[in-house]
């Protein structure tokens, strides 16, 4: 049954569907494809660094001589659709032997512009020829060494159509990680040609538009994805040092929104060098993007204990990451994954308690199974997730699977003495449904690094009976063990350690779980524990400590 707003976003969906569909046929016309043919650049004025684009570039993927491959074959050969754009996308680029490949690339890309050169809808979307045109321009040096005349007049004109092609459809394209890889594309070819010196223009202006809408006060996204953080933070630092080496003015809103960003980073960056798995985060590697920040001289400090609804706390080799934000709202919402109140927990840089991360990397059904509220390591009621997600497939296509209803946190409570450190929040995503609100505290002892948690159904008003399931899901490789009481878990880390999970009152279950966090299913434990209440409020005391 909808809504009026799922009706209203239902409408403009439709408006949506139809414009891109005319939109498609419109741009394999002739009339179209003459239309993004102009002035063909003398000269590239500067060449990038291209080792600003070794953070974007999947690295560890593709390793391959481009010398050992048949140019002709190279377009042939069939892909999945995943592989399709990675390739299309030219990020392989920086991977190549920049010594001795430089003729064999010249023959594959001379192959693509013949096949190319106008639109084709997988090869020409938004993100894949964004990500084209900024490796073409960084990696102009080794495509154009030697190369003829010809190729070069159609290297030059083949960005040009693209990057005209970008900036007729920009104001078309709602998805703002699209957005910015459309504008670093824009903003690098007005860097490299003088002749085009309005797309930087364009680029900068835009891009001060997408960051005031796009980031909060702290720079954090108002997807409160903490992978979204790390995407973006590529992109500006990228935007911001191409500036830099064209001797360019560097806009005081680039400077300001990169310190926000690494700022942030810094401060919810785990022990483990990932980011926690919270609303649509997942498991990357930072290695290269650490390099870069080294190699660029940049040194982020901690500045908050709360950035984008997550509180980080630690204490000697203990770590807690918390969530206690809200939902965001439904334009920024198509990653969100209903867990409020959830937490990770490392000890001696180990993961222990993690949640389930965010399936985008593995399929649609694996992305959906992550949202459940029983994927992260906090409260269900009657196996029920806080947040309900749009479910009409049109909405969805066009919006993503943005949020429906939303819940407010309320209590927060952060709290620090010479024995412990304590924070508290409640949130009422419950409430109307089940007349129950949730409160979760958790604290860590500073002497012995014990971790001792609460949490507490409030019953609000009286109604049917409710099963509850508080779950905590442990990190893919860990062994867990019931201990003979049944109210206790030993969790093993390594060899010489491991901890003692226990709950008080109440016998625990161990259950077989998933891990989404990374690019394949992993299969893990989750201690869970179950069980009845009706008119009365009721608390689960817990705690984990070292098995000494």
């Amino acid at each position: 049954m909808f809504n009026l707003k799922s009706i209203y976003f239902y409408f403009l969906a439709v408006q949506i569907s139809l414009i891109k569909f005319l939109k498609k046929i419109y741009f394999t016309t002739n009339f179209y494809n003459k239309s993004l043919i102009s002035k063909t650049p003398q000269q590239f004025y500067f060449h990038p660094n291209p080792f600003l684009l070794s953070s974007i570039t999947n690295y560890k993927k593709y390793s391959f001589k481009i010398s050992e491959i048949d140019p002709n074959i190279f377009w042939i050969k069939k892909k999945n659709e995943r592989e399709e754009k990675e390739v299309h996308s030219f990020l392989w680029l920086n991977l190549i032997d920049r010594k001795n490949d430089g003729r064999s690339l010249q023959k594959i890309i001379d192959v693509w512009m013949l096949k190319h050169s106008k639109y084709k809808r997988k090869v020409w979307e938004s993100s894949v020829l964004s990500k084209r045109i900024i490796s073409w321009i960084l990696n102009v040096d080794i495509i154009l060494n030697n190369g003829s005349f010809y190729f070069k007049r159609n290297f030059l004109n083949s960005i040009i159509s693209q990057t005209n092609h970008l900036k007729k459809n920009i104001k078309f394209e709602k998805d703002y990680s699209k957005r910015v890889e459309i504008l670093t594309a824009l903003l690098l070819s007005g860097l490299v040609f003088k002749e085009y010196i309005n797309n930087f223009n364009i680029g900068i202006k835009e891009l001060e538009k997408l960051t005031k809408d796009y980031f909060d006060d702290d720079g954090f996204p108002l997807t409160r994805n903490p992978s979204d953080l790390i995407f973006f933070s590529k992109y500006l630092l990228l935007c911001k040092e191409c500036i830099k080496d064209a001797q360019q003015y560097i806009p005081e809103f680039l400077e300001i929104i990169i310190d926000k960003n690494l700022k942030c980073i810094k401060e919810i960056l785990t022990p483990s060098n990932q980011i926690p798995l919270f609303n649509g985060g997942t498991e990357s590697g930072l290695e290269q993007f650490d390099k870069l920040l080294n190699n660029l001289n940049y040194k982020p400090k901690k500045s908050k204990k709360i950035i984008g609804g997550i509180h980080a706390f630690n204490i000697k080799n203990t770590a807690i990451f918390f969530d206690a934000g809200e939902p965001p709202k439904k334009s920024f919402s198509m990653s969100y994954q209903s867990g409020p109140l959830s937490f990770e927990y490392y000890l001696d840089g180990n993961k222990v308690i993690t949640n389930c991360g965010f399936g985008s990397n593995i399929s649609s059904k694996a992305q959906l199974l992550s949202r459940l509220t029983s994927a992260q390591s906090t409260l269900t009621l009657n196996d029920t997730s806080v947040t309900k997600f749009e479910r009409n497939k049109l909405i969805n296509r066009i919006f993503g699977n943005s949020i429906k209803n939303t819940f407010k946190v309320n209590n927060l409570d952060f709290a620090e003495d010479k024995n412990q450190i304590k924070f508290i929040a409640s949130h009422n995503g419950y409430e109307r449904k089940f007349g129950c609100i949730h409160k979760r505290e958790i604290s860590i002892e500073k002497q012995n690094g014990k971790l001792i948690g609460s949490d507490e159904i409030i019953k609000k008003k009286d109604g049917k009976p409710l099963n509850y399931s508080l779950r905590f899901h442990l990190y893919p490789g860990l062994t867990a063990v019931k201990t003979m009481g049944g109210n206790s878990v030993l969790i093993q880390i390594s060899k010489k350690k491991s901890l003692i999970f226990t709950i008080l009152d109440e016998s625990i279950v161990l259950e077989k779980s998933i891990f989404l966090g990374r690019n394949k299913i992993l299969d893990n434990t989750c201690v869970t524990v179950s069980g009845n209440l009706v008119n009365k409020n009721k608390t689960i005391h817990w705690e984990i400590k070292k098995n000494i």
